[in-house]
C-alpha cells in the first residue's frame, strides 16, 4: 500500500502563481506516488480571520476550482474540506491534553503572526492551537510525508513531537511524519511587495490571458532604468525574478545579457514574459472555466471525498481511543 500525504490550504481567496510553484504543482506530481488527502482546511482560516466569515463558503469553492484546474485529480487524490471530517477536531482536542502550552508559544510563526497581524486581536486559543490542530490534520491520516515549505519545518518537527508524546504515554498509534520540503522560489506582487490579494498585485491562477498581460504591463523593473537606451540591472529588477522561474531556462541568459546593454527594453521584456506566462496558465484557466460551469460536479466531488476521508479518519480514531481508554460501549 502506497504511503499517505497530507496537505492543505486555507480558504482565504482564489489562489495565484506562489500557489502554483510553491505547492500545486509538487501535489500533482505526488499524486501518482501516494495516497494523497488534500484539505482545504476551513478551521485554521477561523484562527486569524474568525470576526468576519462572510466570505468563507465562497473561498472553499474558489480553492476547489482552483485545485481542480492546477491537476488535482479527484480519481487519485482525496478533495476534503476540514471541518466535514469531525475526526480533526476531536484528535485536536485530545491532543490538547497532553501537549504542554510551551511547544505551543515557541513555535516560531506565533510571535512572527502576532506582530505582523497587529491589529487583529489574536490573543484567542485557537490562534495559540493551530499548530496543534494542523498536527491533528496530518496525523489523524497516518501520513508518513507532508509536502511543505521551509517555512513549515517548524510545524511539522511540533507534529513529529506530538506523535512521539502520543506514542510514549499509551502505545505506538502514530508514524513520525517527515517534511517533503517543495522548492519555494522567491515571486513578489508585480508591484514587488509580498503577493497578497490585499496589495492588490497578485497573478491568479483564474485570470484570462488578457488580464494576465494587463497585469504583467504594470510590473516593477529596474527603478533605475529610467530610459530604453539606459542598461539596466537584472540582479534588482521583479521581472527578472519571474524570468528565472516562468521563461525556458535556455532564453534566461539572452535576456540578462539584453537587459545589461540595453539590447532590450523594458517593455519588450515584459511582453516575452506575458507570453510565457499565458502558455503557462491558459490550460488551467480554460479547466477553471469548464469547472465553473459544472459546479454541482464540484460538490460531487467534495462530498465524495469528505466521506472517503470520514472512513480513513474513524479507523484510525478507533485506535486512538482505545490507547487512551475511551472505547465506551460493548465490547
Amino acid at each position: 500500500m502506497r504511503d499517505r500525504v497530507f496537505s492543505g490550504m486555507r480558504p482565504t481567496g482564489k489562489l495565484h502563481l506562489g500557489h502554483l510553484i510553491g505547492a500545486l504543482n509538487n501535489w500533482v506530481a505526488l499524486q501518482d506516488s501516494y495516497q494523497c488527502f488534500y484539505g482545504i482546511v476551513d478551521w485554521h482560516a477561523l484562527t486569524t480571520d474568525y470576526a468576519d466569515v462572510s466570505m468563507l463558503r465562497a473561498n472553499v469553492t474558489e480553492i476547489a476550482l482552483d485545485w481542480l484546474a492546477s491537476g488535482i485529480d479527484p480519481a487519485r487524490s482525496t478533495l476534503l474540506i476540514q471541518s466535514r471530517v469531525p475526526a480533526h477536531a476531536e484528535l485536536h482536542v485530545l491532543f490538547s491534553m497532553i501537549i504542554p502550552v510551551p511547544w505551543l508559544e515557541r513555535v516560531p510563526s506565533y510571535k512572527e503572526q502576532q506582530q505582523q497581524l497587529a491589529d487583529k486581536d489574536l490573543s484567542t486559543y485557537g490562534f495559540l492551537g493551530y499548530p496543534l490542530l494542523q498536527a491533528a490534520d496530518i496525523l489523524v491520516y497516518r501520513a508518513k510525508s507532508v509536502p511543505v515549505g521551509e517555512d513549515q519545518v517548524a510545524h511539522i518537527e511540533l507534529t513529529r513531537e506530538v506523535a512521539r508524546r502520543f506514542n510514549n504515554f499509551y502505545r505506538e498509534t502514530f508514524p513520525e511524519p517527515q517534511a517533503m520540503l517543495t522548492p519555494t522560489p522567491r515571486l513578489l506582487g508585480t508591484d514587488g511587495r509580498k503577493m497578497s490579494k490585499s496589495y492588490n498585485n497578485c497573478i491568479y491562477l483564474s485570470d484570462s490571458p488578457k488580464e494576465i498581460r494587463a497585469k504583467t504591463r504594470t510590473m516593477i523593473t529596474d527603478p533605475a532604468r529610467t530610459h530604453r537606451s539606459i542598461p539596466g540591472n537584472p540582479d534588482v529588477c521583479n521581472v527578472f525574478d519571474y524570468h528565472k522561474i516562468f521563461t525556458p531556462a535556455g532564453k534566461v541568459p539572452e535576456i540578462d545579457r539584453g537587459c545589461r546593454t540595453a539590447a532590450l527594453g523594458c517593455v519588450d521584456c515584459k511582453g516575452i514574459l506575458s507570453e510565457n506566462l499565458v502558455l503557462l496558465t491558459q490550460p488551467i484557466y480554460e479547466r477553471r472555466v469548464g469547472w465553473e460551469k459544472r459546479r454541482d460536479e464540484l460538490d460531487d466531488i467534495l462530498e465524495a471525498g469528505c466521506n472517503r476521508a470520514r472512513v480513513v479518519t474513524e479507523e484510525v480514531m478507533q485506535d486512538v481511543r482505545e490507547a487512551m481508554n475511551l472505547n465506551y460501549g460493548k465490547r
